[in-house]
């Protein structure tokens, strides 16, 4: 090979390292600027790996659910003398701040009800108490007294009932 094609060669080569560069610094250049300049609620631009698709609009997700327990702990005085210690709770959607509000402006008719609602048992009906059964009446009583959301689920923890004299 003549000194003048090795020159040539060296050349090239270099030319190309140069524009491989410049390219890399331009690309650099232009995916700072838009990262700059990008809003900030927008989505990924790349996803990378098995992506699961979005849960649709309408649907809630777990992160988007909270449990109101500002019902706290009820001490009913039942028809029997005897008394039930009762634990309630509901899910509720997080996002909907009027909905949460007016929650916590009832948790004293929520109280009311649930008390009222187990010192009208019958002593008879106390013994076997259908627990699904009381869920449902009270979930129903909730929800007739709120105007802006609706409660789908309650649960009772806590629930024990302590006798009294006879």
């Amino acid at each position: 090979m003549k000194q003048s094609d090795l020159k040539m060669t060296g050349f090239i080569i270099q030319a190309a390292l140069i524009l491989t560069i410049a390219a890399i610094v331009c690309l650099l250049l232009i995916g700072t600027i838009y990262a700059l300049v990008r809003p900030a609620n927008t989505g990924a631009l790349f996803k990378l790996g098995k992506q699961s698709p979005p849960p649709p609009a309408n649907e809630i997700t777990s992160s988007d659910v909270m449990v109101y327990s500002g019902v706290g702990r009820l001490r009913i005085p039942l028809s029997d003398s005897s008394i039930m210690i009762l634990s309630i709770a509901f899910p509720y959607p997080s996002t909907d701040a009027a909905f949460m509000e007016e929650l916590a402006a009832r948790t004293n008719d929520f109280k009311e009800l649930a008390a009222s609602y187990f010192s009208a048992l019958p002593p008879d009906r106390l013994s076997s108490l259908d627990e699904e059964a009381a869920k449902y009446d009270i979930l129903r009583n909730y929800n007739s007294i709120l105007r802006l959301g609706s409660i789908q689920e309650l649960y009772f923890s806590d629930l024990l009932i302590i006798e009294g004299s006879r």
